[in-house]
């Protein structure tokens, strides 16, 4: 009888490093929710960024079908990381777990999240400050990252203290 060799690793300093360099590197991500009334998965890409007070977040319109799917249904998973030449899983990428909502315009940390977005996506301004878009922290749940081939972990909240929020 032979044991199952447990492919996913110990968490450790490498992969707490892996995990803020996709964070910090984060310009985009596919955010996956649950399509209201099918409950089928729906995926769409969103502009995200990572802001020091309120951690992992991203901005999108009223009028898409991923923030109506986020009202009905807060659960939510973004997928982080871009491939490059050669073989695209050879390269690290991580979903992150969790739940979101949309901070109300009045919120103190709207300005806050305003300034770090248009950071991170100057060209933001034509359209961050219209009324139906807004941004949407992440309360992080969980983490399934993939350093690379051979590399996989899953980090838990008490080992999320590095993404901040």
């Amino acid at each position: 009888m032979s044991d199952k060799i447990n492919p996913v690793r110990e968490t450790d300093d490498e992969a707490i490093n892996i995990a803020s360099k996709l964070i910090a590197e984060t310009n985009y991500a596919a955010l996956g929710v649950l399509e209201t009334g099918t409950g089928i998965p729906l995926v769409s890409r969103v502009a995200a960024a990572w802001s020091e007070n309120t951690g992992l977040f991203f901005c999108a319109s009223d009028l898409s079908v991923h923030s109506k799917c986020l009202v009905e249904d807060n659960n939510c998973s973004l997928m982080l990381g871009e491939p490059g030449k050669g073989d695209g899983l050879a390269y690290a990428r991580m979903t992150v777990i969790g739940k979101t909502g949309r901070l109300e315009n009045s919120a103190d940390q709207k300005q806050n999240l305003r300034t770090v977005f248009l950071e991170t996506h100057p060209k933001a301004e034509l359209y961050v400050d219209f009324a139906d878009f807004g941004f949407y922290p992440i309360a992080v749940e969980r983490i399934l990252l993939n350093g690379g081939f051979g590399k996989a972990y899953h980090l838990n909240s008490s080992e999320l203290a590095f993404i901040g929020g």
